[in-house]
């Protein structure tokens, strides 16, 4: 039992060291559907606060509307191009996220499937969370980026997955925010301004090696109070 937890802890470092943010991937490589579908749903199961799960997933395959996104996406230039799948990720605007929408309703009683009675009680507490935990009320914009929070967990749990099947990845958010905007609103994506985007991630296998990884030390970065 210890080795196989030995080896799961090692499988899951591997995959952490081979992971790199790659910028240019092998056109001729496809990842296989079966994969694909593990990968996005590693993103569809990930967490999100109060359960809103507050995204959109949208694969771009189609070349045209690849390039014109490469136009108003400098972050992109080498990836769209040659990326085996190219996903722009999606967050629920205020429309959808603001405690008493119908997006919330519809959340907690069909697909959480709480009994109405709960959900009224705890809507009072979402309520209490957006106006005065967080101050997320003060703007739509605190509002957007609390969502688009949500979206970047579901993003690593993505990378992730993909680096354990040995699948290249590069979290992007080198753009123009409202050139890619009204580029999303004119394909009819953004469901009438329920939704915005909040980052994009291209899938694929590296082209070449990359340069060892260089991180901080774990002294720099973890601090324990006992």
């Amino acid at each position: 039992m210890k080795k196989h937890i030995d080896e799961k802890r090692q499988d899951i470092l591997d995959a952490f060291y081979f992971r790199h943010a790659t910028k240019e991937f092998d056109p001729q490589k496809k990842i296989s559907t079966e994969d694909f579908q593990t990968i996005l749903e590693a993103g569809r199961l990930s967490p999100s606060s109060v359960g809103y799960e507050p995204w959109k997933f949208v694969v771009i395959q189609n070349q045209q509307l690849r390039e014109k996104i490469k136009e108003v996406t400098w972050g992109a230039q080498g990836q769209l191009p040659t990326a085996s799948h190219f996903v722009v990720i999606l967050a629920r605007t205020i429309k959808d996220t603001k405690y008493d929408s119908e997006y919330v309703k519809h959340q907690m009683l069909t697909v959480k499937k709480l009994p109405e009675e709960l959900f009224e009680k705890v809507k009072g507490l979402y309520k209490s969370f957006q106006e005065n935990d967080l101050n997320l009320l003060e703007s739509e914009r605190s509002m957007f980026d609390w969502a688009s929070k949500q979206t970047y967990i579901a993003l690593a749990n993505m990378m992730t997955t993909a680096a354990l099947l040995g699948i290249d990845s590069c979290p992007i958010e080198g753009f123009d925010y409202d050139k890619v905007q009204q580029l999303l609103a004119e394909e009819n994506l953004l469901e009438d301004g329920h939704l915005a985007v909040s980052v994009m991630v291209a899938f694929g296998y590296r082209s070449q090696e990359p340069r060892p990884k260089t991180r901080k030390s774990m002294n720099d970065v973890v601090q324990w109070i006992e």
